[in-house]
């Protein structure tokens, strides 16, 4: 188990530092919620799957869930539907391959929808010419369709979370976008008989008591209420 603090990588040495003596690299922390945990027997798995918004409230939900659920989620930020169709597989071996999930809750949107320039990889002004989203709508209802293809066939109870909103300001978003792409996710899950978590209008309710300003990123106390209506929605699936 990597522990809070500690480096991924093995120490690398500066050949070029004072005296000649070895340097060791700068230590890389990892995020708290991307430390694997292990199972407590006997209680169901659940699997959380979304970007940084998710990785908020990962702890806060593994914590209100204590001694009622098994929470993991990937060791990664999951990012856009394109990085999730080639890693998928993967993440649904988190906590050890060949384990089946009783619950997944996941989310894919922030990411594909952003704007980037030229170089396929600087958040960029959505009004320039040169911008393009990342994963565009038409392309995002394709990837997403076959993520959802892939999550039913684990048997798992599955909640699609919908993508939070974008503040006005926010740098490589516009406003209304997570309302679009929302609505493609909505009819995707509607014709799988998944139902959605709508996270969208809990967090827009109380946005600015919730949501940083001009940014997609919740405050610690923000990511708190957000897990902990998470966690009141894996709890009441989860029922007999």
């Amino acid at each position: 188990m990597v522990m809070a603090g500690l480096s991924l990588n093995s120490p690398a040495q500066d050949a070029g530092a004072a005296g000649g003596k070895p340097k060791a690299a700068p230590v890389r922390k990892v995020d708290p919620s991307l430390i694997p945990i292990e199972d407590v027997d006997g209680l169901p798995r659940v699997l959380l799957i979304g970007d940084s918004i998710s990785m908020g409230y990962t702890l806060p939900v593994r914590e209100l869930l204590k001694g009622k659920a098994n929470v993991h989620r990937p060791r990664v930020n999951c990012g856009h539907t394109a990085l999730g169709l080639e890693n998928l597989s993967t993440w649904l071996e988190t906590g050890g391959a060949g384990k089946k999930w009783d619950l997944i809750h996941f989310n894919w949107g922030l990411h594909d929808l952003k704007y980037l320039g030229p170089d396929g990889k600087t958040l960029a002004d959505p009004a320039a010419p040169s911008s393009k989203q990342q994963v565009p709508p038409d392309q995002y209802r394709i990837n997403l369709q076959k993520l959802v293809e892939q999550l039913k066939a684990t048997g798992a109870i599955l909640i699609w979370r919908n993508t939070t909103p974008v503040p006005s300001g926010s740098a490589g978003r516009a406003v209304g976008d997570a309302i679009v792409y929302n609505g493609i996710a909505e009819g995707i899950m509607t014709t799988a008989g998944i139902p959605v978590h709508d996270l969208y209008s809990f967090a827009l309710e109380r946005q600015k008591e919730l949501q940083r300003e001009a940014n997609v990123h919740f405050t610690d106390p923000g990511s708190e209420a957000l897990g902990a209506e998470v966690a009141r929605v894996i709890l009441e699936a989860l029922k007999p």
